[in-house]
């Protein structure tokens, strides 16, 4: 049974509908054909996570998305810790003229993908990442 979990460090935030979340998560998962063992998603400040940048990415800029996967072999299920800057989420948002709800998912299912292999590195990877992002966005039935 995998585990998906939902926490907030520094930051009073609770994310709505976990079981659908859930449900999302593992569905999309499957479609690659993967099994989650256990994926936290950890809610934090920019401050928060540019420390974890600049501690262990050597990165000294502000972003919305860090995902450490803790698994040795990629075969094996889908084992890690997803942080997520709401600051930049809610930044983000604004930029893009979306809802801050519809940008979180996007972000969460953006660190997912990177789980399952995929990457945005070069902007053919980009674009792939996005329609991979799109295609997930569209079976969330809220």
């Amino acid at each position: 049974m995998s585990a998906i979990n939902f926490f907030s460090e520094d930051v009073s935030f609770v994310l709505k509908q976990k079981r659908i979340i859930r449900q999302w998560v593992n569905q999309i998962c499957t479609q690659y054909g993967q099994k989650i063992d256990s994926v936290n998603f950890i809610y934090c400040s920019d401050n928060y996570l540019l420390k974890i940048n600049q501690d262990y990415l050597d990165h000294d800029y502000f972003t919305d998305i860090i995902t450490f996967d803790e698994r040795e072999d990629l075969s094996e299920p889908i084992t890690a810790d997803i942080f997520i800057s709401v600051d930049r989420v809610k930044d983000n948002a604004k930029t893009v003229g979306t809802t801050f709800t519809q940008e979180l998912h996007r972000v969460m299912i953006h660190g997912m993908l990177h789980m399952l292999g995929e990457d945005d590195k070069t902007e053919a990877a980009k674009q792939q990442m996005r329609k991979s992002e799109e295609a997930s966005l569209s079976l969330l039935q809220l």
